[in-house]
């Protein structure tokens, strides 16, 4: 699968669930490509992020994904 389909179906994946939640962990996005190498997802999510697509949060104990400046923790950010 090329990058751009996968990350179309990241994006889509993503926009869909963010009326529960708007972080994942690493292994929900091996669940939405589950014919790609866990490598190669990793390597995408972390393109992504650096093209500003997705974003890191931290708990301090665990790190999760989300769409960029999407979800609760982004909405209190922008009342700041």
């Amino acid at each position: 699968m090329d990058k751009d389909a996968a990350r179309k179906i990241i994006v889509d994946g993503l926009t869909k669930k963010l009326k529960t939640k708007s972080k994942f962990y690493l292994k929900d996005f091996y669940k939405m490509l589950p014919d790609e190498k866990n490598k190669d997802i990793k390597n995408l999510v972390n393109l992504m992020v650096r093209e500003e697509i997705l974003e890191y949060w931290s708990s301090g104990s665990t790190t999760m994904i989300g769409l960029k400046g999407k979800g609760k923790q982004a909405a209190a950010e922008d009342e700041n």
